[in-house]
């Protein structure tokens, strides 16, 4: 690559050019790179919702979803098969590898469902997850004056919304809706043997549009078209309706009693225009309209969400605004925090090269690769799609410190040789001095990359992750690279053309070569010392603590009250609002967005006995402490108005890695009430865990069902079918949807009930069902008994299961695991048919932390290759490698001191410390070679003249990569896996194997060449 310095040399004023452009395009590339706060990633899973309208849980079960399993299972790769059966809907989640195509998946999904014989009137959708179907807004609207806000919404604000490129979805909550309601009279229905279906099949058959073929004209064939419609209310209630009761020629009741010929719909029901609301929200008490956005996954998510507010801006003199959820401002903090710790870090690398240095000329010239490799290192991350991510900002924070090593090296070498010529500066001199160190950058370059290289070992989302923060740093140190034999020269060329005469050798090298002397001499002193302090260090990891993230409190909360199944609407929000009232009164809560029977924040599933909340914490509060309290408040208001009300509240997981910091409990059995016990046991007993929070049980409760037993020889002998009696009942107990008809030129859902519900079982018994020999009730025909029953029916891979799940106060998360675990078989006694394992993300973490192992040894198997190549003897990388033993020392003190868990980041940044590490010592190795070789020194006289040559380059890249860390490890910000973790193991372990590289490496150097030194020596 020493051509590359000669052509530098040769034509510096096109080299400058060309670096300028590079500049203007990283800055353009820069500036638009999508903003985001987690990389591009879709989980390779799929969600299946099956609505079947009035089904039981076990109706779904055994006709919808344990059918769909069966398919499912065949799908080749499946790793996970999670289904919930509900009332009226199911859930089945697949969970695939990372590698899986998920586009081909769910061709084959959609193509099973078509293929299994489920019911007439089911429904099925299927959802991809991705970070992209997280809501980056959650706005709350209201009206100012008099305006009409849902007709501006639905007429000019979401049109105009989903005109905004990368706007995947807009959903309003809390929106009335105009509904036709026909109150159908009960007796009179009854009088004339009407059903809410027939009477729904009457109004549907006024309205059709068909072609009927053409008229042949001379000149022209036109088409005919017959049609009938119902075009107004006052048309509806005159609607004629055909009663199976009236006698054909008479036009008289079967009864015998005189009627009408005519029937119109109005003789039997009552037809009005009403508002319905199928969900209430409110924001601090007000009554509100809640807007969720989701963007599309390639969006950029800061870009969307300003466009979003420019669009409600517009509107601000009719409707107000309040930001209940944010996801863009998060998005903004963590880039300005990363980006302030990126330039911290480039002032704090170049103060530490300043100091060794001291020059003012010199040091620009080193610091120079920072923004010309982080800039063109941005023009890649655009070409490829990256965004602009905690991980890709993550990884410029960490190489800012790093980019600047082979310049340092270039730019003393350099330096130190100018001083030293009696000719001064020239273009000979500039690169000899640079082809002199080419093969130890170059390697040590070279080397950082590679190990980044086995991160794609690692799979799952740790490896998707940080794929674009390796990404970012191997661009980065390959530019630094180009940079440092290309631009660094030209620039040393013409800024030393003056520079001061060497200096005699300082104290520090002097102390350091007596220091290697004397290392030299007490080779087993200074092996046991290092292996003394290898194995204390090691002793902390048990007080560390083991986590995949560590824990950080989220200033947001979402809870949940969940009332009994049968609770209506009116109650729920009944209890909601002294609940919201509560929470207006708490000093620590600032806001409140609430939703009842809306969608649940984490199911997903529209109840109308459950309210959610969003809630936004002042910064100061304590959230562990605060969570117990609130839990409390809540439970005592819910379970005076409602007995049987269940809470939940929890720190909201804002998307991005899994935390795993949970702990779940999998019970087994198909004796469904020990299992509800089994899990109602194991509950209570990690409710009274003081290291567990947000304990969580998927078994709920039982409620009372009414079971229609149809006798088979009865309905036979009446000529009535199980589908009339199941349509008579429904009809009885449930509103009919007609559909949406347009009526006085505005589209309005039309809906059918009777005037009277339900309000008994003997009225349910007395219902009468009209047979071929007349009307007869249901007790004649069925047999009708009121049972308990589960409202939910939870299946893992097939099989029948209860999860109770807690998640892990502190940091140590595999021993809490194993201790619960323990806990639950001393503990609780389950009974003879319930199974169970212990598990959740403790499982998860190890496998990564092993998966990182083998990606270390294949990193370090690869450095090896490299040095093999670069310096062609075997011992010699075995000798550079030696400086790794002791990376641990300094990591593992560094992360006690701080009080910092192990986890996936520290793992990262052992990973990286292979690369950064073995720098050093091939600086240090690589001058002892061309001592031996090219100058003719004995062993000892290259080790001794090769570190005190070596001493300040190395010393000033060891402290301009740990200064540039210090502000990522000072760091107070909530950073997922690029953690002040990541920054600490490295300032710990580079700051101990520098220390020990410079004593160490020249000990094993002599013990490898033992021999040759002692013939040198005796000699």
């Amino acid at each position: 690559m020493n051509f590359l310095t000669r052509f530098s040399l040769k034509n510096a004023v096109a080299v400058f050019i060309i670096s300028f452009l590079l500049i203007l395009g990283g800055l353009y590339s820069f500036s638009s790179l999508k903003v985001d706060l987690l990389p591009n990633i879709e989980f390779p899973q799929l969600s299946v919702e099956v609505i079947y309208p009035g089904a039981s849980p076990e109706d779904i079960n055994e006709q919808v979803t344990t059918k769909l399993e069966e398919k499912f299972k065949a799908i080749e790769g499946v790793k996970k098969l999670q289904s919930s059966s509900f009332e009226s809907i199911a859930i089945i989640n697949l969970e695939f590898p990372f590698d899986t195509d998920m586009e081909e998946v769910e061709r084959q999904v959609e193509s099973l469902m078509k293929e299994t014989d489920l019911p007439e009137n089911v429904q099925t959708k299927v959802n991809r997850f991705s970070f992209g179907t997280f809501p980056i807004y959650n706005i709350s609207l209201f009206a100012k004056g008099d305006t009409n806000i849902e007709a501006l919404l639905n007429d000019t604000i979401i049109p105009e919304l989903k005109k905004i490129n990368g706007i995947n979805s807009i959903s309003v909550g809390g929106m009335e809706e105009d509904i036709v309601q026909i109150t159908v009279d009960k007796q009179k229905a009854l009088q004339y043997g009407l059903s809410l279906t027939q009477i729904k099949e009457q109004i549907n058959e006024k309205f059709l549009a068909f072609p009927a073929g053409n008229v042949q004209t001379e000149t022209v064939q036109i088409p005919i078209r017959v049609q009938q419609k119902i075009e107004t209310i006052k048309q509806l209630e005159n609607l004629p309706l055909s009663s199976p009761m009236m006698n054909a020629s008479s036009g008289a009741p079967a009864s015998g009693q005189q009627a009408s010929a005519k029937i119109t719909l109005k003789d039997v029901a009552t037809i009005e225009a009403v508002t319905e609301q199928g969900e209430i929200t409110r924001y601090n008490l007000q009554p509100s309209l809640s807007m969720a956005i989701t963007k599309k996954q390639d969006a950029n998510t800061v870009e969307v969400a300003e466009k979003v507010l420019n669009v409600l801006d517009k509107y601000k003199d009719q409707i107000d605004y309040a930001i209940g959820f944010d996801s863009a401002e998060g998005i903004k903090k963590s880039v300005e925090t990363l980006v302030r710790e990126g330039l911290l870090g480039a002032l704090f690398a170049s103060i530490a090269v300043l100091i060794f240095l001291r020059n003012v000329r010199a040091t620009i010239i080193a610091i120079i690769s920072i923004p010309l490799s982080l800039l063109v290192a941005s023009i890649f991350l655009q070409r490829m799609d990256i965004s602009l991510n905690i991980m890709t900002l993550g990884g410029m924070a960490v190489a800012v410190g790093r980019v600047v090593d082979d310049s340092i090296v270039v730019i003393e070498n350099i330096f130190r040789r100018v001083r030293k010529s009696k000719t001064g500066m020239t273009d000979e001199l500039v690169e000899d001095s640079t082809k002199e160190i080419l093969k130890a950058i170059t390697s040590s370059t070279i080397t950082t990359v590679v190990v980044f290289l086995p991160l794609g070992l690692v799979g799952g989302v740790t490896g998707e992750f940080f794929l674009p923060f390796a990404l970012t740093i191997v661009f980065s140190l390959l530019m630094s690279l180009v940079v440092a034999i290309t631009i660094v020269p030209i620039l040393a060329k013409f800024s030393f053309k003056k520079v001061p005469p060497e200096e005699k050798e300082g104290a520090l090298q002097r102390a350091y070569g007596q220091a290697i002397e004397w290392a030299l001499n007490h080779k087993k002193t200074v092996l046991l010392l290092s292996v003394l302090l290898l194995g204390s260090s090691f002793a902390i990891v048990p007080k560390l603590g083991f986590t995949f993230i560590p824990n950080e409190e989220q200033k947001s909360l979402i809870a949940a009250v969940e009332l009994p199944s049968s609770t209506p609407l009116e109650k729920t929000n009944d209890v909601s609002l002294k609940i919201e009232n509560m929470f207006a009164s708490m000093k620590e809560i600032e806001e409140v967005t609430a939703g009842i029977g809306s969608r649940d924040f984490r199911s997903g599933l529209k109840r109308k006995n459950q309210a959610n909340y969003f809630i936004t914490l002042k910064e100061d509060t304590n959230v562990s402490a605060f969570i117990k309290k609130l839990e409390k408040e809540m439970e005592t208001i819910a379970q005076a108005e409602v007995k049987g009300a269940k809470i939940g509240v929890q720190e909201l997981q804002t998307g991005g890695p899994p935390s795993n910091n949970n702990v779940n409990i999998d019970l087994y059995s198909t004796n469904l009430n020990a299992l509800q016990q089994a899990a109602k046991d194991v509950e209570a007993y990690l409710k009274t865990r003081d290291d567990l929070k947000y304990v969580t049980n998927n078994f709920t409760d039982k409620q009372k069902q009414v079971v229609v037993n149809i006798d088979t020889n009865k309905a036979m002998e009446y000529g009535v079918s199980g589908f009339q009696i199941l349509g008579t009942i429904a009809d009885q107990t449930r509103p009919v949807q007609v559909g949406t008809l347009t009526l006085d030129d505005e589209e309005r859902t039309v809906q059918l009930s009777y005037d009277k519900q339900m309000a008994s079982i003997e009225e349910l018994e007395n219902t009468l069902i009209f047979t071929k020999f007349g009307p007869v009730p249901v007790k004649q025909l069925a047999d009708v008994q009121e049972v308990d029953t589960f409202t939910s029916i939870q299946k893992l891979d097939g099989k029948v299961f209860a999860r109770v799940s807690a998640q892990v106060v502190g940091d140590n998360i595999q021993k809490v695991t194993q201790d619960v675990i323990n806990g639950v078989k001393k503990e609780i006694d389950l009974p003879k048919d319930v199974s169970f394992e212990g598990g959740g993300g403790s499982d998860e973490t190890v496998e990564t932390f092993q998966q990182l192992g083998l990606a270390m040894v294949v990193a370090i198997g690869l450095v090896y290759i490299t040095m093999l190549i670069t310096f062609g003897k075997a011992r010699i990388p075995f000798i550079i490698l030696s400086s790794l033993v002791f990376v641990p020392i300094g990591s593992l003190l560094g992360l006690f001191i701080a009080n910092e868990p192990m986890s996936v980041s520290v793992m990262i940044g052992l990973l990286m410390l292979i690369g950064i590490v073995t720098t050093n010592a091939i600086v240090l190795v690589d001058r002892i070679g061309q001592n031996r070789e090219q100058k003719g020194m004995t062993i000892r006289q290259a080790l001794i003249e090769a570190g005190k040559t070596r001493l300040r380059p190395i010393l000033m890249t060891a402290f301009a990569t740990v200064a540039a860390l210090i502000p990522l490890a000072l760091t107070k910000s909530s950073g997922t896996l690029i953690s002040k973790g990541l920054a600490i193991t490295v300032i710990g372990g580079l700051t101990s194997s520098t220390l020990l590289t410079l004593i160490l490496v020249p000990v094993v150097y002599e013990l490898f060449f033992f021999r040759q030194a002692k013939k040198e020596r005796q000699a």
